[in-house]
């Protein structure tokens, strides 16, 4: 993968009081319903299956469940003169499910593809164009925030002699769960936590590789970056996934090295690991789908979601992503599904029909 220009947006938005207090790596800056814990932390919205003796929609119907527009028995387009398709459609398999819009989207899109491999091939201008002609790698700054760092006052320390190194997310960052999440679709029903253990154990080969992930950290450590991977997986189960990276292509993975997992009944925040592994390597890059998968201070429990919001956005975080941090997109699970409607939509912004408020 050759990269065709820089990203040099990090840069432009720094100012010479940001610099300071962010990592420094040019002359001028560096360029609803019920929900449950999962591997990385992360939330599910639980989903019901269709009601026992639903009366099944006619073929072609549009019919509304829980809200959502679903087209049914539709096997092509129609023609654009709005004419009935040239060959009826047959009546779904028995047992067949709708796969919910956030699944389709994330495993099954194009677009969801297209991001993805934006967000690699961001990280691997970053590495090759940004950082790897730097002659004096050791003024470079590691963009994992420093013990007693604050979202709002972060620090970063300098690499010095450390080797530098990417470090990973691996669910939905590294590894697409095809088979679970497949298995989520069938059964329509909430999260639950032996089923992701049954997963970890047997799930290796139900994998593929994120779009742009393989070619990416391939390309990485051939210009010499070590490539890390640190997940809320169990150690217990290490085995199992250095199989499944390896089998989609993301390897070598090995506990403890290049691989760090979460122990039995330890909280699931990455901090601690992330400052471990800083101890022998200098991060100069870090990738997730999930705000928890860069600080576990983006998740602390009285941050509202507006509040969490602008600490992304707002702050002198900012320029970091796209830019030493590259994000994900992951609308199935996580930290990111919640918020109600004045939380979601100020107050201000907010619309009403005219037409529709008179009736």
């Amino acid at each position: 993968m050759r990269p065709a220009i820089a990203l040099m947006a990090g840069s432009v938005l720094l100012s010479g009081c940001v610099v300071a207090a962010l990592p420094v790596v040019a002359a001028a800056g560096i360029g609803t319903k019920t929900v449950v814990d999962r591997q990385d932390g992360k939330k599910r919205k639980s989903r019901k299956p269709a009601a026992p003796g639903a009366q099944a929609p006619v073929p072609g119907q549009t019919v509304e469940t829980e809200g959502t527009a679903v087209l049914t028995d539709l096997k092509q387009l129609p023609p654009p003169d709005g004419a009935a398709p040239a060959s009826p459609a047959t009546a779904a398999a028995p047992g067949a499910t709708h796969v919910p819009p956030e699944m389709q989207y994330l495993y099954g899109s194009g677009e969801g593809a297209a991001i993805s491999i934006q967000a690699y091939r961001a990280l691997w201008n970053y590495l090759k164009n940004d950082l790897s002609y730097r002659r004096d790698k050791s003024q470079i700054s590691s963009v994992v925030l420093s013990r007693g760092a604050t979202l709002a006052s972060p620090r970063f320390e300098l690499c010095g002699k450390r080797p530098l190194a990417v470090v990973l997310d691996v669910d939905e960052t590294a590894l697409l769960n095809l088979g679970f999440e497949s298995y989520a679709a069938t059964r329509g029903d909430s999260y639950d936590q032996g089923r992701w253990t049954r997963w970890e154990q047997t799930g290796a080969d139900k994998v593929a590789a994120v779009p742009g992930a393989a070619e990416t950290l391939a390309a990485a450590r051939r210009e010499g970056y070590t490539v890390i991977f640190n997940s809320n997986r169990s150690t217990s189960t290490a085995a199992q996934t250095a199989a499944a990276l390896d089998g989609a292509g993301l390897g070598p993975a090995v506990l403890g090295d290049t691989l760090y997992l979460r122990d039995d009944g330890t909280p699931s925040g990455k901090d601690e690991r992330r400052w471990k592994i800083a101890e022998h390597y200098c991060i100069v890059a870090m990738v997730g789908d999930q705000l928890g998968d860069f600080s576990d201070l983006f998740n602390t429990p009285d941050n509202s979601v507006v509040t969490r919001r602008n600490a992304t956005s707002e702050t002198l975080l900012a320029p970091l992503w796209g830019a030493g941090w590259f994000v994900l997109p992951n609308p199935v699970y996580g930290s990111a599904l919640k918020g109600g409607l004045d939380e979601v939509f100020p107050k201000d912004k907010q619309w009403a029909d005219p037409a529709e408020e008179k009736k």
